[in-house]
């Protein structure tokens, strides 16, 4: 039985912000977990307090976070790629403290960071050798890391299934598994159910989002044909819904949104979640 969960980026970038009520309302709604972006691994507090708060309502956890530019695997700056190295490793026990088993996300190379050339041997190199000490402190901390694709214009090292099904494959260690978005494969695969099957035998998260971002099922993705093919390799793991708006603003501006598509981040929520369950 799949746990269905719901991102928080549409309400926060840095969950510094007082999300009692959202929280509430989440596990009311019938959402089984969170995807909490961490940004800000230091403060260890902060997480703990958050991931007590999640479970005193029942709810589960996990995370998510972007690498920065001054800390990207595949920086040609090894000091860079050291402290891509160490922030990796403080999220990760920034998940551990916040209570979650699995940490999401573009996690091998810095976000919105182009060379204008296609990535490099030495590239792929630098971001499989961070990553396998990335995972293995993971697997102190009993967390798994979930690598997800994005787009051509977001990121340029991992952009499709077969990339990331090669990258997991070399870095080769168990907790380093495989995420999928289907926004990102709406943009980038020539057969999205083709794609889940690449992905099916590391495949531990997946991502729901509408080609435009919104609420799942206004838009044009066929997702008959996602969860057909989920429940045809017999993808069991948990499934989160994955939508930006124009708040906050420093997301919506990082993800090019310029126009409003839903009423409220709970209407999204809650009509997200109905058509997931009438879906599956």
């Amino acid at each position: 039985m799949n746990k269905l969960g719901m991102n928080l980026f549409t309400w926060t970038t840095t969950m510094d912000e007082d999300l009692s009520d959202t929280l509430s309302f989440l596990k009311t709604t019938g959402f089984d977990f969170v995807e909490i972006p961490i940004n800000n691994p230091a403060d260890s507090d902060k997480w703990q307090r958050i991931g007590q708060q999640c479970a005193d309502l029942g709810l589960g956890v996990q995370t998510c976070t972007i690498c920065p530019p001054d800390k990207s695997l595949i920086s040609p700056d090894a000091a860079v790629r050291d402290a891509a190295v160490a922030y990796l490793k403080q999220v990760v026990d920034a998940s551990a403290a916040v209570g979650s088993q699995m940490l999401m996300g573009p996690l091998y190379s810095g976000f919105k960071t182009f060379t204008g050339q296609p990535a490099t041997q030495q590239e792929w190199d630098w971001s499989v050798a961070g990553m396998r000490e990335v995972a293995e402190h993971a697997h102190t901390q009993n967390v798994t890391l979930a690598i997800e694709y994005l787009n051509r214009f977001e990121i340029y090292l991992l952009t499709c299934a077969d990339d990331v099904r090669r990258y997991v494959e070399a870095v080769d260690h168990p907790n380093c598994r495989a995420s999928f978005d289907t926004f990102h494969a709406n943009i980038e695969e020539k057969n999205i159910a083709d794609a889940i099957r690449t992905l099916a035998p590391y495949l531990v998260q997946v991502q729901i989002s509408e080609n435009d971002r919104s609420t799942p099922g206004k838009g044009h993705i066929n997702f008959r044909e996602v969860f057909d093919t989920l429940d045809e390799v017999g993808f069991g793991g948990p499934i989160a819904i994955e939508a930006f708006g124009l708040t906050p603003p420093d997301l919506a501006a990082a993800a090019n949104i310029v126009r409003k598509m839903f009423a409220s981040p709970e209407q999204l929520a809650e009509e997200g979640l109905e058509f997931i369950k009438l879906s599956m």
